[in-house]
């Protein structure tokens, strides 16, 4: 296949008139001032956008837990309502048109933290996989990759408190449990099974070096003050510390949200090359926090963007929500730059796929084209597009060499319609 883009996203910059040609789902040539040659896309040409940490049942929440005031913790029961309802095929079903509301709107790739295992009294299904795997085929028929985040669960609180209710659905019972019915799980061509430490709520100390190691390996950190101070008056340090303690911190693993550090864990984070996963919108849903997105990045800290809960999909909102909270919380301007904002956007080495996110020989085709003729982006400078454009805004997406958007419109899925089908 050849593609032509009369502007491009490359090496942090705008090049115009780049000839694209693609073979076995790579970029095989990519040729900045070139002749037109081959299916023109207009607009501006981005990398493909990788959606680091998604929750896909939550999306059945959107707009519906605006009726009380309440919390995080409130909210929390809102999600545990939803979670006690699905079962493998009604899961397959939700996730597959969230994945396609992703594609529609420029996400190649998830990273899916998946914890919702079991049947709803906490008996595991006839195939113990059957949650895991319906997620896995619900990303390859909206044609996105996934990184299937398999997440150990085992108590509710970090003093030990065994799951309850719901909560029965996430647990294996024990760690050893858990490794087994991971091991049973197969990859694909579009997915990556990593791991994820559900939080240290949820994961006693005694078992998180069990993990050690293994990577893509995810955690939710410090996304809530009461998580900190209870893991200071149990084990006298911060989650950030412990995990370091328990060898978890390192390339392999991302550390999602990490709203609430200390100076001390933005030290420990860099030091090991730990990533972290910010996600804006939901941060801001929830009443969260802001995370201190500007010093990780300036300690030297690979930041990507998840959106988490979905109260909105849209990787443009996760991007400029990096700068424009930072702007909030010092009342001053300029804290990353455009390029450094789509590079967050498109961080697919956070989920494995380290040979993704970028538009050079080489590395995998995903192409997302940006309309510069919306009522949003007409007049905009291509080159602040972040600061201008919407998920509304996408035309076309390439997955893998793949053209899974057309127009505005995806090529196998009537997405809308699917999500009111699911969400009746």
């Amino acid at each position: 296949m050849r593609y032509f883009a009369s502007a491009a996203w490359i090496d942090g910059q705008v090049r115009r008139d780049v000839r694209l040609e693609v073979a076995g789902g790579r970029f095989t040539a990519v040729e900045p001032g070139s002749a037109p040659d081959g299916t023109r896309l207009e607009g501006l040409v981005l990398p493909g956008f990788a959606n680091a940490h998604s929750h896909a049942f939550h999306r059945a929440l959107r707009g519906r837990t605006y009726d009380d005031r309440g919390s995080f913790w409130t909210w929390r029961e809102r999600m545990y309502e939803v979670a006690g309802r699905l079962d493998p095929d009604s899961y397959y079903a939700l996730a597959r048109a969230v994945y396609g509301e992703m594609a529609l709107t420029g996400i190649t790739a998830v990273g899916e933290f998946h914890y919702l295992h079991h049947d709803p009294d906490g008996r595991p299904y006839p195939d113990p996989n059957a949650m895991g795997s319906a997620l896995v085929a619900a990303a390859a028929d909206a044609g996105i990759r996934i990184t299937l985040l398999d997440t150990l669960y085992l108590t509710s609180s970090v003093e030990g408190a065994p799951p309850a209710g719901v909560q029965r659905r996430f647990s294996d019972g024990d760690a050893d449990s858990w490794l087994t019915r991971v091991s049973a799980l197969g990859a694909a061509d579009h997915a990556i099974i990593g791991a994820a430490l559900h939080s240290v709520r949820a994961v006693p100390a005694d078992v998180l070096g069990k993990l050690a190691g293994r990577a893509p390996l995810h955690i939710h950190l410090s996304e809530q003050p009461a998580e900190n101070e209870a893991c200071l008056a149990v084990h006298g340090c911060t989650p950030t510390e412990l995990l370091h303690r328990h060898g978890i911190l390192g390339p392999g693993t991302t550390a999602v949200h990490a709203t609430h550090l200390t100076d001390h864990d933005v030290e420990l984070l860099a030091s090991t090359g730990t990533g972290v996963c910010l996600c804006p919108t939901t941060e801001r849903d929830l009443a969260d926090g802001i995370g201190p997105g500007r010093r990780l990045a300036g300690a030297g800290v690979p930041l990507s963007l998840g959106s988490d809960s979905h109260a909105v999909i849209d990787m443009f909102e996760e991007a400029r929500g990096m700068e424009l909270d930072e702007r909030l919380a010092t009342r001053r301007r300029g804290h990353f730059s455009p390029a450094e904002l789509i590079a967050a956007a498109s961080a697919h080495a956070a989920l494995g796929w380290a040979d993704a996110g970028r538009i050079e020989v080489g590395a995998r085709a995903d192409l997302v084209a940006i309309t510069l003729d919306s009522v949003r982006t007409a007049g905009a400078d291509p080159t602040g597009i972040v600061f201008a454009a919407t998920g509304a805004d996408v035309t076309d997406v390439i997955a893998d060499g793949r053209h899974i958007v057309k127009d505005g419109r995806h090529t196998t899925l009537d997405v809308p319609a699917a999500l009111r089908e699911v969400l009746a």
